[in-house]
């Protein structure tokens, strides 16, 4: 029974302190789509999500209405791209014309992005990833609600360097393409290595093949919440801190839960999971960085970052996974750089760096998000990033990902403005010393010896 106390509360949490659901997320399978003559593909596609979507973003306004709880996004994932359009699709143009019926389709029904722009190549690639990868950059640069994800590596595959390669190419060519839109393509493609299935957040999300024909997914909030609850134990000890956490990231992700089943049940769609991670926003006390600091930190970045994200990424999981039927997705806590004012504080002040944020990577639920970094940028060295990254992702058998936008004609101590949830970035700086000898080599990086455990 809930009582009249813990109404309060959650009404507290989302009138003072930023909670929010983050995102309703529908998945829907494309497979059945599937069809040799491109322009059938195309109208199924657009068919199959306009049907099945027809009243997410409706729903989602009542449940808003009806509950008080703000949901910021209504998004849509599809299949993985590759998968769909391979049998149709002879050149990375054609992957594009999709791309534009993927757009029409997310106007069409009204939701703010659309994800699944996809190829899932952490051993290979077929013929079709590879021309859907050389697709990206005009795809993105033409559509204007299509998120575009690339998987590179995985624990029981290694990494898959040629596919690294290609895309430090890709991502240049995404900044180059919407040099004019503040290098937007490159904030709707991000990659991964263990990619999950679930994942309703973009730019990343996609729907896995191991999922049902549709289902719906949440992404809750609330790192405004967190923080207020550490203020009320300031001084106190560790033991004390995890358990205020802990309990915090319960009452979050049961209004995701909520929400999640009065979603699924109106809209006939099976319940997926929730997932609970902290995504922070550029309103001002909405950010993890805050939070990092309120739990004793003089700045993020500072020595024992890295630590204090271990913990509450740890207790943000521990406290959230009680609280849901299923949990899933990523889960844990964003670092954003552009979309966490504390974040950009901590950056233009000198104490986080490009080196800090990828030790932070090992121990939070995503990794090296929304970096500008300097628009002159090798490909080479935007390889070595998502090279790392990946590296960290494998050998930790964790999700890791890297979203970097090389801004074209900005530098060093220069800011880019992308607006709304995206905020805005400072331009960090990347390391000189050169690696194209290293990313030029063929092949693959097998898999850690720990991943064989069948």
């Amino acid at each position: 029974m809930i009582n009249i106390f813990e109404v309060h509360e959650t009404n507290q949490m989302i009138t003072q302190e930023n909670l929010d659901v983050r995102t309703i997320t529908m998945g829907i399978s494309l497979l059945d789509c599937i069809d040799s003559d491109l322009d059938r593909l195309n109208e199924k596609i657009y068919e199959r999500i306009t049907t099945r979507a027809k009243d997410l973003v409706k729903t989602g306004e009542d449940i808003e209405a009806e509950y008080g709880i703000p949901i910021v996004n209504k998004r849509i994932s599809v299949t993985p791209i590759a998968l769909v359009g391979g049998a149709a699709c002879r050149t990375p143009e054609d992957f594009v014309s999709i791309a534009k019926t993927l757009d029409r389709a997310a106007k069409a029904t009204g939701v703010n992005f659309l994800g699944g722009f996809s190829a899932l190549v952490s051993k290979n690639m077929t013929a079709a990833d590879e021309l859907l990868i050389r697709s990206i950059p005009k795809a993105l640069a033409e559509t204007d609600f299509v998120c575009s994800s690339v998987n590179l590596g995985s624990t029981k595959t290694g990494i898959n360097m040629d596919a690294v390669r290609l895309m430090g190419e890709i991502v240049r060519q995404a900044a180059e393409e919407t040099k004019d839109n503040s290098c937007m393509g490159c904030a709707k493609l991000v990659v991964f290595c263990n990619a999950p299935d679930d994942n309703p957040f973009m730019a990343g999300a996609f729907h896995g093949v191991t999922e049902a024909d549709a289902i719906i997914n949440v992404g809750v909030s609330g790192p405004g919440v967190v923080k207020h609850a550490l203020e009320q134990v300031r001084g106190e000890s560790f033991e004390v801190l995890c358990e205020t956490i802990k309990k915090t990231a319960f009452k979050v992700t049961r209004v995701g839960q909520l929400v999640a089943q009065e979603a699924s049940k109106r809209l006939n769609v099976p319940f997926g999971i929730v997932d609970l991670s902290l995504a922070p926003t550029p309103a001002v006390g909405d950010s993890v960085a805050e939070i990092l600091e309120e739990i004793g930190l003089e700045s993020v970045g500072a020595p024992g970052t890295t630590a204090a994200l271990a913990l509450l990424n740890d207790q943000v999981k521990k406290g959230g996974v009680m609280a849901s039927s299923y949990v899933g997705g990523l889960s844990g806590a964003f670092i954003p750089v552009s979309e966490d004012q504390g974040m950009i504080d901590a950056v233009n002040a000198g104490a986080l760096t490009l080196e800090k944020l990828e030790a932070m990577t090992c121990v939070c639920s995503v990794g090296l998000d929304m970096i500008a970094i300097p628009g002159d940028t090798p490909a080479s060295t935007i390889s070595g990033i998502i090279a790392d990254e990946m590296a960290i992702g494998m050998v930790n058998q964790k999700t890791t990902a890297a979203r970097l936008i090389p801004v074209i004609g900005k530098t060093v101590g220069e800011t880019v403005e992308f607006g709304g949830l995206l905020g805005r970035a400072p331009i960090i700086p990347v390391n000189t010393f050169g690696c194209e000898a290293f990313i030029s080599r063929k092949g693959r990086i097998p898999a850690p010896i720990h991943s064989f455990k069948n």
